[in-house]
């Protein structure tokens, strides 16, 4: 496993150390144990935890923006832990609604020992916090639309909204609400993925908006 998760970090030209490597294997070794019981991540199948689930979450590192990161409707840890793991210079915050999905990120954290990552049970729309959020991430999102109406309250002025999609989501990408324009959609290669992937970047119009 250590040897499949060296050659994404290589894919991706990410540097790493060994301890990086460990605290990604055992969060898949963790991942698998606890999918069984809880149904994390729907697929049963271990060998395509790495490229499914880990590999798809690192695509994004080179994206991201600004140092307080907020992983809306995180599941089992996706993308937030993988990042977290490979971004101990900034702070993440992993929000989901669901109390067993919590319960086990909180653990994962716990066990992990990692300093930059908290979970939190919320809906996105009921979440608030005192300080802003440079980027506010989503992987399978229902639509844009939707992300942008319940987590436009948790972005800096200048923040950004980053929605991790499959193929380029071009009616909702045309039909975004008129406060929010498109910044760039960046093609995603995903290692061990057949299939497309991409990141769609969203700003708001309205630099001068109070928050």
């Amino acid at each position: 496993m250590q040897h499949l998760l060296r050659d994404v970090l290589n894919y991706f030209r990410l540097p790493f150390t060994q301890q990086q490597i460990v605290a990604l294997t055992n969060f898949v070794r963790l991942l698998n144990k606890w999918n069984k019981a809880y149904n994390l991540i729907g697929t049963q199948d271990s060998d395509k935890v790495i490229p499914l689930h880990i590999a798809d979450s690192l695509a994004v590192c080179e994206y991201l923006r600004g140092t307080r990161i907020i992983d809306i409707g995180t599941g089992a840890g996706l993308p937030g832990i993988p990042l977290a793991i490979m971004q101990p210079q900034r702070e993440f915050v992993l929000l989901d609604s669901n109390g067993k999905k919590i319960t086990f990120i909180k653990q994962i954290i716990a066990e992990l020992n990692l300093q930059n990552a908290t979970a939190v049970q919320a809906r996105a729309e009921a979440f608030t916090v005192e300080n802003c959020f440079n980027s506010v991430l989503t992987r399978a999102f229902a639509s844009i639309c939707d992300m942008l109406k319940v987590t436009q309250h948790l972005a800096c002025v200048d923040g950004c909204f980053l929605a991790m999609k499959g193929m380029q989501p071009r009616t909702e990408i045309q039909t975004l609400p008129d406060d929010f324009i498109l910044d760039v959609v960046h093609a995603l290669d995903v290692p061990g993925i057949d299939a497309a992937r991409c990141l769609v970047v969203i700003k708001h119009k309205n630099d001068e908006r109070k928050r």
